[in-house]
């Protein structure tokens, strides 16, 4: 079990921590910020710093058997720690908030598209969602217009929680249907775009929407008899 400080802190650049175990290139470690791939959002990318000044490089982040097992991968031929030694985990910063802003975005471009989602993902700078659309209702411009519009709005964005049981009395909160929040921990992380948008997430995000920075719909692409995927990019 690790501490997901990333979960209550997406600033969170580093933080201090032990390593619990190490196998192979996997570290793990009692705490750490770096957010695991999931949910169409890549793993983080960083560094974990060792009291004598030196670094692991960590090339990606994973999950293990649980959603709080959490896998530092490291570069190949790298000394890795061993068990119980110190370190500071810090993240590479400047690509962890241009994806956090673009994952926000793409909660925006959920409620302006209003149709269900069947899939997303996440890049450095880009993103894009997937929706079962039948026929072509939209338009590039119309959209990149909206999502501008409540960008500039500065609509807070703030974590909450719902009991599994609140959640299965509110199936719509779910737009995604490919991907189900995680239940059976007795809670369910929710993601809250006031005004706009309310849905389960465990990704990180940015506090106000105006932190987004402007965008534009990138391409509208049919992919399926009734699937058609939005590509966002910042502009």
């Amino acid at each position: 079990m690790t501490e997901l400080v990333f979960r209550d802190d997406a600033y969170a650049q580093r933080c201090k921590a032990r390593v619990t175990g190490v196998d192979k290139r996997s570290i793990r470690l009692d705490r750490t910020v770096f957010y695991a791939r999931g949910g169409g959002q890549p793993g983080d990318t960083g560094v974990l710093r060792l009291a004598d000044g030196s670094e692991v490089i960590i090339t990606t982040t994973v999950k293990g058997e649980g959603p709080e097992d959490i896998i530092h991968v490291a570069a190949e031929g790298q000394d890795l720690p061993a068990a119980g030694t110190s370190i500071t985990a810090t993240i590479d910063w400047e690509v962890r908030h241009r994806l956090m802003r673009i994952h926000t975005c793409l909660h925006l471009l959920s409620s302006v598209v209003e149709y269900p989602v069947t899939g997303g993902q996440i890049s450095d700078g880009r993103g894009r969602l997937d929706f079962d659309m039948p026929e072509m209702t939209v338009e590039k411009e119309a959209i990149t217009t909206r999502l501008n519009e409540l960008i500039a709005e500065s609509h807070p964005v703030t974590v909450g929680w719902i009991s599994d049981d609140e959640l299965a009395a509110q199936p719509d909160l779910v737009k995604t249907m490919s991907v189900k929040p995680p239940m059976g921990q007795g809670r369910v992380r929710l993601i809250d775009v006031d005004g706009c948008d309310l849905q389960p997430c465990g990704g990180t995000h940015v506090a106000n929407t105006s932190e987004i920075g402007t965008v534009r719909v990138r391409k509208i692409e049919k992919k399926g008899r009734q699937n058609r995927r939005i590509s966002i990019e910042f502009s």
